[in-house]
């Protein structure tokens, strides 16, 4: 076992950890259906249309989404602003997310900051303020659901890296609600990977080093801006890649991540990274040590031998 403060002596110098830099916003409201129903509404991700795609859930915490909803039907927010449903997300078949219109008397996201709450499932059993769903390098809002995988991370701790030599480049990728069903594909999230964070990876690449995803946000970040040969450009725009073993990481030779559970996209997107030998054999141990899930959980770092053609050359420098 070892800790998150212990990361420097698992990193070289030269290595590139990348990090999410999406805050997380109050993206739970309360609402009341025309029948007088209380819901909890997950509003997820803004289209570029001005829309929203929301869930409704029947309470706070609640397992499982409202499934008797229909296009049309018009839940009341506080403050006298109202929600309409209007197409299910991201197809007719789906039964979980809408595609909504939201009439606030305003912007949706001063809206939710004067209205909501952190998105919270059952598993998670007291409230916490949002402040406690944010990493330290939270710093663009826009997250419904926290980019956790940063969140044992302490001014400290970085600071400590780059005193030892390892690198950190930011990308935004803002995600939304994360309570897929089992086997569901993940979901268009909107994300930005600057020039010069491509270029830091692409040197980072050249010189044999690792390039280490903070989170599975990130990981599609990066993985979304790379050519064939894994070339990273500055890109952003939306991301419906979907990493596993029809798709494998081209860029992200490393993982620092949360636990993930089985079925999940995002366990398929650790199998990309690392493969299947190494993250089973992780996946056993924390099962073994009682290691806890989801976003307050605890973190696990995947780091595969770096590929023979990939190996600094230089004595001394090979792990």
């Amino acid at each position: 076992m070892a800790y998150v403060r212990q990361l420097p002596r698992f990193l070289a110098a030269g290595d590139l950890l990348v990090v999410n830099t999406s805050g997380t916003i109050a993206a739970a409201v309360d609402g009341r259906r025309a029948d007088g129903r209380p819901v909890t509404v997950h509003m997820s991700t803004p289209l570029d249309d001005g829309t929203w795609v929301a869930e409704l859930r029947p309470g706070a915490s609640t397992p499982g989404p409202v499934t008797d909803a229909s296009a049309g039907e018009i839940v009341t927010l506080p403050a006298g602003a109202r929600l309409t449903l209007r197409d299910r997300y991201p197809d007719t078949d789906a039964i979980r997310l809408w595609v909504t219109s939201v009439a606030a008397g305003g912007d949706v996201g001063g809206f939710l900051a004067r209205h909501g709450r952190p998105v919270r499932y059952s598993y998670v059993p007291d409230p916490w303020p949002l402040s406690s769903y944010q990493s330290v390098f939270a710093s663009h809002p826009g997250s419904a659901e926290m980019p956790s995988a940063a969140r044992p991370f302490t001014a400290e701790l970085v600071t400590r890296l780059v005193s030892a030599g390892v690198v950190l480049a930011p990308i935004t990728l803002h995600a939304g609600v994360a309570s897929l069903e089992s086997g569901e594909a993940p979901l268009p999230e909107r994300f930005t990977v600057p020039g010069p964070t491509a270029r830091l990876v692409n040197m980072t690449r050249a010189a044999g080093r690792r390039v280490v995803a903070v989170g599975t946000t990130s990981t599609r970040a990066l993985e979304s801006a790379a050519d064939r040969d894994g070339t990273v450009s500055a890109s952003q725009g939306w991301t419906d890649l979907v990493l596993g073993t029809g798709r494998p990481a081209r860029v992200v030779s490393g993982l620092i991540s949360g636990w993930h559970d089985p079925g999940a996209s995002h366990l398929a997107l650790l199998h990309s990274v690392a493969g299947s030998a190494l993250v089973n054999a992780a996946y056993s141990e924390a099962e073994r040590a009682g290691y806890l899930w989801h976003e307050f959980g605890d973190s696990c770092l995947l780091l595969p031998p770096i590929p023979p053609d990939r190996s600094p050359a230089a004595p001394g420098h090979s792990r």
